[in-house]
């Protein structure tokens, strides 16, 4: 695949996207104010880590070589999984201990952000 963040930043700006509109129309009446809110804070840096990607997928066709680049792409990647996954998942069926993992996207969300300074700083 020529670049797979760009796809994959695509497909996460679809989804991001959709899931918004689900919550907005669908979930609104449905959920608690308090979840409702859960899961969007998951929409929204689900979208704003899909433009991360699209920032690494140029990245890294200016900078093919650069491996920390690569990583942080995974890493954005991962922190979607792990952060707005788990926070999607807790705001539909309300199992709290969900929330227990939503900071380890977080972490991963740091590490990437940090990567993608510090690959930018040595190319």
């Amino acid at each position: 695949m020529q670049n797979l963040f760009l796809v994959a930043a695509g497909i996460n700006g679809f989804i991001a996207v959709a899931l918004g509109a689900f919550a907005a129309h669908g979930l609104k009446n449905i959920l608690s104010a308090d979840l409702l809110q859960t899961f969007q804070t998951g929409v929204q840096y689900h979208m704003y880590h899909a433009l991360a990607l699209f920032g690494i997928g140029l990245l890294t066709l200016q900078f093919p070589n650069q491996t920390l680049l690569k990583t942080a792409g995974y890493l954005f990647l991962l922190g979607i999984v792990l952060f707005s996954g788990s926070l999607y998942v807790l705001a539909l069926s309300g199992i709290r201990w969900l929330g227990a993992i939503t900071p380890l996207g977080g972490v991963a969300f740091l590490a990437a952000w940090a990567l993608l300074a510090w690959s930018m700083l040595r190319a």
